[in-house]
């Protein structure tokens, strides 16, 4: 994992027929569709402005240092090419294997390779139905799901989901994270759980074909020694990352409220709000996973541009504040309008000013003699401090710098 908590930042990427319809990746799901009326957005995928390292270039350029592309979404369509179906991005009019070229363009800049798969198929002839499943919602009875499962055999499904990521881990070269999505309901008949999967051997496939593969937690494998190498809260506000200080972790964010692309939703988050999340995250000793759901043509939407860009400007000057670092030690308290971070190799710490001090001084309380130097990490500009008791005070410039959320380096004895 060293090379993982080390990096701490990556890019999510949800891509796949449901950004034609542009309106969430679970369109099939929410609208109950049936195949037949899903299968237009098959027929007419033609991603002609895709350039995958045009996207490897804006995620290395954000800071990101590794990138986790759905393969197959729930919805059952395969971005590669699969010798186990048709329902694939090289039967559509894309005629590509288009997880081929994220790979090899990712790859080409540096950037750690990561797999999405879900284990849900909305598509698949043998896939059972369950409560997440688009035909089921409008009738749940007992009776409608022992109709739909009239005939479907969740063995051979089992063994398409072996053959899939055998697939995957074997013709694409290293594979450094596999991201699996997702067991729920457990104890609910309804539900999927991990003996859906067949999950125990299923994992054991994966360490065998991918020796040192990091796999995230949702094969629903909680009470298994080796069930997954990190958590995976999603969606969740910074102020609920604290609890899961000195575990192994990962929050997976969007830009806005949807992971697939949809063009009318305008709940994006702003700059500082995405900064927040970053750090927090790290602050609390986690990784943060942030998604693109790019547009049916292949392309990052104007709105993701953005933000990328914004994070290119922060990360470019407050990189140091966020690789190898996690939470500050005990003995550092926490000023207040400020979070911090901690690199035990460099023995520095970082204050962030997530809130600008109208008094132009920052109380660092109890650091007298803990100090050597401070500076600006942006411009490397010395702070001027004074000692107060047990306390420093830091003398900040009357203005803010032109920094989102400035970074303060206390380099310490």
């Amino acid at each position: 994992m060293a090379w993982w908590t080390n990096d701490r930042f990556g890019m999510f990427i949800h891509w796949g027929i449901y950004s034609m319809a542009a309106r969430h990746e679970w369109v099939k799901h929410n609208e109950h569709m049936t195949n037949e009326e899903y299968q237009k957005y098959f027929d007419f995928f033609d991603p002609d402005q895709f350039d995958p390292t045009a996207w490897a270039k804006q995620a290395k350029a954000a800071g990101m240092k590794y990138a986790v592309l759905t393969t197959k979404h729930h919805d059952g369509f395969c971005l590669f090419d699969s010798k186990y179906t048709d329902y694939k991005a090289t039967n559509t009019p894309a005629h590509r294997d288009l997880v081929r070229e994220y790979v090899n363009a990712f790859r080409a800049q540096g950037l750690k390779i990561g797999f999405y798969y879900s284990l849900l198929d909305w598509h698949h002839p043998d896939y059972t139905m369950d409560d997440a499943h688009p035909l089921v919602q409008m009738d749940t009875s007992q009776a409608n799901y022992d109709r739909l499962n009239k005939g479907r055999d969740m063995r051979k499904y089992r063994q398409y989901l072996r053959d899939q990521i055998t697939e995957l881990l074997t013709n694409y070269g290293k594979i450094d994270i596999l991201w699996l999505d997702w067991t729920w309901g457990k104890g609910d008949k309804r539900g999927k759980h991990a003996e859906d999967w067949g999950a125990v051997e299923l994992l054991k496939l994966i360490r065998k074909l991918q020796p040192g593969i990091i796999v995230d937690n949702r094969l629903g494998l909680d009470d298994y020694a080796d069930g997954g190498d990190f958590e995976t809260p999603e969606q969740v506000s910074p102020t609920q990352l604290a609890p899961y200080r000195g575990k192994t972790w990962e929050t997976c964010q969007t830009f806005s409220g949807s992971w697939g692309y949809y063009r009318d939703e305008n709940s994006w988050k702003n700059d500082h709000q995405l900064l927040d999340l970053l750090i927090t995250s790290v602050a609390n000793g986690g990784n943060l996973i942030l998604n693109v759901g790019p547009t049916a043509r292949g392309e990052f939407d104007y709105r993701a541009k953005n933000a990328l860009d914004s994070l290119s400007l922060w990360m470019h000057a407050n990189s140091r504040s966020i690789y190898n670092c996690t939470y500050a030690p005990e003995e550092f308290k926490v000023p207040e309008g400020t979070r911090l971070t901690y690199d035990k190799s460099t023995r520095r710490l970082y204050v962030h000013l997530m809130e600008y001090p109208g008094t132009h001084t920052l109380v660092l309380p109890g650091y007298k003699d803990k100090i050597r130097y401070v500076q600006f990490l942006h411009d490397a500009s010395e702070i001027k401090s004074k000692v107060d008791g047990a306390d420093v005070t830091l003398l900040l410039p009357e203005r803010k710098p032109n920094v989102e959320i400035p970074v303060i380096e206390l380099m310490l004895k």
